[in-house]
């Protein structure tokens, strides 16, 4: 399921997705990507981190030390000024390559729709097949906020030219971790 997830969300453009079978694996790829978009400590050049099981067990301090300008937590202030925003997300849909989160939390929101480049971190084994497993697992009513995101954000709202990064960010990266599991 995995193959097919990667490709549709590729297909949706400006999407890269990159499989690793470890948290400290995603870690560093995470860290690499971060040196590699040179975040910095300042206003539009930093990244912040939503928080997520994902940080559970890691030193954040060590972490925010590696990559001076990423910031662990999410306000509206740093999230405006944020070059990348990284959440975790609950499930992958295969069939659209879609991710999707309960955003009830301001946090997930603000991190994974105000930065122009939005790092997802989803378990590999939550992906299922389409949109209707998907409901059988998180249905609207457990949750205040349901995000689903294809791809970045796009409009052609504006004489139907194609626009990409106005409504949110223009590039997402999604980091699926094997060993991360969880019920699916």
């Amino acid at each position: 399921m995995f193959e097919t997830f990667k490709t549709k969300a590729e297909a949706a453009g400006n999407t890269t997705v990159q499989k690793v079978a470890t948290k400290d694996e995603a870690i560093t790829f995470i860290v690499d990507y971060l040196k590699q978009q040179e975040i910095k400590d300042t206003a539009g050049s930093w990244a912040v981190w939503a928080e997520s099981p994902m940080l559970a067990g890691v030193d954040t301090k060590a972490l925010e030390e590696k990559v001076p300008g990423l910031k662990i937590g999410v306000t509206p202030e740093l999230a405006k000024g944020a070059k990348i925003g990284i959440t975790q997300m609950d499930y992958g849909i295969a069939k659209t390559g879609t991710i999707a989160q309960d955003s009830t939390k301001a946090d997930q929101r603000m991190a994974s729709t105000l930065p122009w480049i939005h790092i997802a971190i989803l378990a590999t084994n939550r992906i299922v097949a389409d949109l209707s497993a998907f409901m059988d697992r998180m249905h609207p009513s457990q949750s205040n906020y349901i995000a689903l995101i294809t791809g970045p954000s796009k409009t052609a709202d504006i004489e139907r030219v194609l626009a990409i990064g106005v409504h949110g960010p223009e590039h997402l990266v999604i980091v699926c971790v094997d060993e991360l599991g969880g019920a699916n």
